[in-house]
């Protein structure tokens, strides 16, 4: 049993050397559980953290394909399949020159807390090559996909692991992967999301992450009685969550003003309206360019080579790129700016350092784990309507994908209230500054109508410190510790206890249900 953070990260970095990406990735979710797993050590003593941070398998392989010169080239693929405890394996392929194991394992391990958001009985994976399909002929990326899923078919299923697409896998290498897998198998199954919609593909697939991840936005914004309409927004990325997250901010009357690559990025003060993101699309899906090639058509915009757009004024940031693409001091000159929300398309797109910078701050900030949840939504709805051998209307599949990051965000405020590392106080993750004022302990035993309820609470071992919000229920929520004490005002009653975001992912994942330890003292640290 470790008693610090810093101790299980030895035993993590120990066991997986190197892997510096996905110690990240276990640090921030460790640092969210640790007190109220010290308050319950039972589950320190159940190794749980040791066994959620564990792949089930690890799966690795050569790759051979012959290019158009006829010369053979070799790459490496992988397969994590990291938790299938709620459902089988779910997480996208990504073909890139940076894939290695440590990438694709933080991948992984964020996808089993994502996929368990989205209340699907979906567990989670990842997987990938270390081939980059840009600059290849579609006869070079069709010969590389037939022998990666050659190796790959016999470790997935319907039933067993369903990858989906991810960096450097559109609708054409999922297209191919998919033929090869029938050839093989011999069957027409749902075992790959992002398929054309003439093989059985949801009708909003590509969009979901992009519109998924505004929505989330739009929640936040409307959770303080405001709105998306009217504000400026900078995004990073081109592929296709970049692209219909721009798509659903004009949409809604945002104004997008930014848009980048590898190469840098595009700032055109008009903003990007449908047209200029048409032009976009082709360039990115179709001629696969370069985003610098914008400027040569809208000569009023400019291009910035080897940069991000962290440093515009914008109201709403949008990281669709990769992982750790806003450092701490973008974070500052984002705030400096007048940015007022985060919301990450990409997984773990903000260091440690911005994300506390965001929360000091009190600047509305979604993590990936819940505001990119919608593209592997959506891949669920396609899992379904394969089984079905039914499809949905388009308008029927973004109504699903809206109502579940609206709830994607009301489990964020219910359940994902927490304490900023600073001496600003309190802070909500998916919500701004606009609170109630917290009430102390004294205030709170005083209240006419928690006092009756306090004193019952006293006397079975609770002690109440301190409410952070009431809400329009006539409920109050009490922190301490990761937990959450809802007091009910109308009935007097009695208590519902509940975790935090993280901990009930995480009970659903590894502990039988309705499980509350006996004699827990609620304590506000």
């Amino acid at each position: 049993m470790y008693s610090t953070i810093d101790d299980f990260m030895d035993y993590v970095e120990l066991k997986n050397p190197g892997e510096k990406e996905f110690h990240q990735a276990v640090h921030e979710v460790v640092e969210s559980l640790w007190d109220y797993l010290k308050d319950n050590p039972h589950y320190l003593h159940s190794r749980i953290l040791e066994r959620v941070v564990e792949p089930e398998r690890v799966i690795q392989f050569r790759v051979p394909w012959r290019n158009d010169r006829g010369d053979t080239e070799v790459n490496r693929g992988f397969r994590v399949e990291f938790n299938s405890a709620i459902g089988p394996y779910k997480g996208g392929l990504r073909f890139h020159p940076s894939v290695n194991i440590s990438i694709l394992k933080f991948l992984g391990f964020e996808q089993v807390f994502k996929n368990s958001l989205t209340t699907l009985p979906m567990g989670g994976g990842k997987g990938g090559a270390d081939f980059d399909p840009r600059d290849k002929s579609d006869g070079e990326v069709m010969r590389f996909c037939q022998s990666f899923m050659t190796e790959l078919f016999r470790h997935i299923g319907p039933n067993t692991d369903i990858p989906a697409g991810d960096i450097g896998v559109g609708g054409r290498e999922i297209g191919y992967m998919f033929g090869q897998y029938k050839r093989l198998k011999n069957e027409f199954t749902g075992v790959l999301t992002g398929k054309g919609v003439s093989w059985g593909g949801s009708l909003i697939r590509p969009e979901a992450t992009g519109y998924g991840t505004v929505y989330f936005a739009e929640d936040m914004f409307n959770h303080e009685g405001k709105s998306i309409q009217g504000k400026t927004v900078t995004i990073s990325g081109s592929g296709n969550v970049a692209q219909y997250a721009a798509e659903k901010c004009i949409q809604l009357g945002a104004k997008v003003i930014s848009m980048s690559d590898s190469s840098g990025f595009i700032h055109d003060k008009e903003g990007i309206d449908e047209e200029k993101l048409s032009f976009i699309m082709d360039l990115k899906n179709n001629k696969r360019g370069r985003i610098s090639e914008y400027v040569k058509k809208y000569q009023n915009a400019k291009f910035e080579k080897g940069k991000r757009p962290w440093s515009l004024e914008c109201d709403v940031a949008l990281p669709c790129a990769t992982q750790n693409e806003v450092s701490e001091n973008d974070a500052k000159l984002l705030i400096k700016n007048g940015c007022k929300c985060i919301a990450e398309g990409a997984n773990m797109p903000c260091e440690p350092g911005a994300i506390k910078q965001f929360k000091l701050n009190k600047i509305l900030y979604a993590p990936g784990k819940a505001s990119n949840a919608g593209g592997v939504a959506v891949s669920g709805l396609e899992m379904a309507q394969n089984s079905l051998r039914y499809s949905w209307t388009r308008e029927e599949v973004d109504q699903k994908l809206k109502e579940i990051m609206i709830n994607i965000h009301k489990s964020c405020l219910e359940y994902g209230k927490g304490k900023a590392a600073g001496p600003e106080g309190p802070a909500d993750v998916g919500s701004g500054s606009g609170r109630p004022p917290a009430l102390t302990a004294a205030q709170v035993v005083q209240h006419p109508e928690v006092a009756g309820l306090a004193a019952m609470l006293d006397a079975v071992g609770f002690c109440i410190d301190i409410v952070l919000v009431h809400r329009d229920d006539s409920r109050a929520l009490v922190t301490a510790d990761g937990l959450h004490l809802a007091v009910d005002f109308t009935a007097k009653t009695g208590v519902e206890l509940c975790t935090t975001l993280h901990q009930q992912a995480l009970e659903a994942l590894v502990l039988p249900a309705g499980i509350v330890p006996r004699n827990t003292r609620l304590i506000c640290g």
